[in-house]
């Protein structure tokens, strides 16, 4: 399958849960498929590319390590990704890369996120943080903040920062998530 099929198929992808997970698996029962998905994803004007965005976040939640060789193309093109159906999922991807890299366990994204991948990620998410997006978005990217500003003091303080600016204007959803990554903050600098 090319691109351009690729593309086609993603006409009949829809917001069900079931309908992403069938198209998920149909990338990753051919890895060869990632790259075109990226590349349609990436197509941020296209409506099909929130579609593509959809079903890369359902890939990484069941195989993030499919993302380790496109990690260029991916930080690279983050900035690009605005539209609101779109954003969502990416800051979920950036979320499940950030876990991935924090985790306890050697994995194939501790070793291939460089210094780069994880600027380029965290100038995104605080973009997001900062800007006019819905909840769901800013929960992932203040998560992924939180877990890579574990190397970088910097971040937490912005974070921070922000999270107490924004806390009164913002909704429940919002401030949980908020009040336990302040917590957690307060714990890493203790």
């Amino acid at each position: 399958m090319n691109t351009e099929d690729l593309h086609e198929e993603l006409n009949y992808v829809n917001a069900s849960r079931k309908n992403r997970l069938k198209y998920a698996h149909l990338i990753l029962n051919d890895l060869t498929l990632f790259p075109k998905l990226l590349d349609i994803m990436f197509m941020v004007d296209d409506k099909l590319s929130c579609r593509a965005a959809w079903i890369l976040e359902f890939v990484c939640i069941e195989y993030p390590y499919a993302i380790v060789p496109y990690l260029d193309t991916f930080s690279n093109n983050l900035k690009k990704v605005h539209l609101d159906s779109a954003i969502r999922p990416v800051s979920k991807v950036c979320s499940l890369i950030a876990k991935a890299y924090c985790s306890k366990t050697t994995n194939p994204l501790k070793k291939a996120l460089t210094p780069t991948h994880k600027e380029l990620m965290v100038e995104a998410c605080f973009d997001w943080m900062i800007s006019d997006q819905k909840v769901a978005a800013k929960v992932h990217a203040m998560e992924t903040l939180f877990l890579l500003g574990k190397d970088s003091n910097w971040i937490h303080k912005e974070l921070a920062l922000i999270l107490e600016q924004d806390f009164h204007t913002q909704s429940a959803g919002f401030k949980a998530r908020a009040k336990r990554i302040l917590k957690r903050i307060k714990q890493e600098n203790l």
